[in-house]
């Protein structure tokens, strides 16, 4: 009996499949990260639209109805959003940014000022006047928000 030995095309063919399905193992396996949204995704130039003195009314017409509503010192509107990333389909996933967009109400029911809350050094950051808030009841509902939606 004789055997048959591979021809060389038989080799190239065999190793371009072993090839592809070794990339496609990579790419299920950890080869790309996948990115997640959950809650509130602020539309461009949302925030602008909403300039101090602006109506309770307008707030919901540019921004929508909020995630949460408080009366801490007057009344807030905050709208909770978070993203995360998982390097594959059994990996847990990782927060990699969180915000709390506070709209805050004087008597009238008009935007006394607005915030954009995040995690800046370990710390609440305000993104739009560049601070961290100070202690107060504000500042625990705050970060009472950040502890329920994920990473304080």
């Amino acid at each position: 009996m004789r055997e048959k030995h591979a021809s060389p095309r038989n080799w190239t063919v065999r190793a371009a499949a072993c090839a592809l399905a070794a990339g496609l193992m990579l790419s299920a396996c950890g080869g790309f990260e996948q990115t997640f949204q959950r809650g509130y995704v602020v539309p461009d130039g949302a925030l602008e639209q909403i300039p101090v003195g602006s109506s309770q009314e307008q707030v919901l017409i540019v921004l929508g109805t909020p995630s949460t509503v408080a009366t801490v010192s007057g009344e807030a509107f905050y709208y909770i959003s978070q993203r995360g990333q998982k390097a594959a389909a059994f990996m847990p996933q990782k927060v990699i940014d969180q915000r709390v967009i506070a709209v805050y109400f004087d008597k009238q029911r008009r935007v006394q000022r607005l915030a954009d809350y995040g995690m800046q050094d370990g710390k609440i950051f305000d993104f739009v006047s560049r601070t961290t808030p100070s202690g107060g009841q504000e500042l625990s509902y705050i970060t009472y928000l950040f502890k329920i939606i994920g990473t304080q």
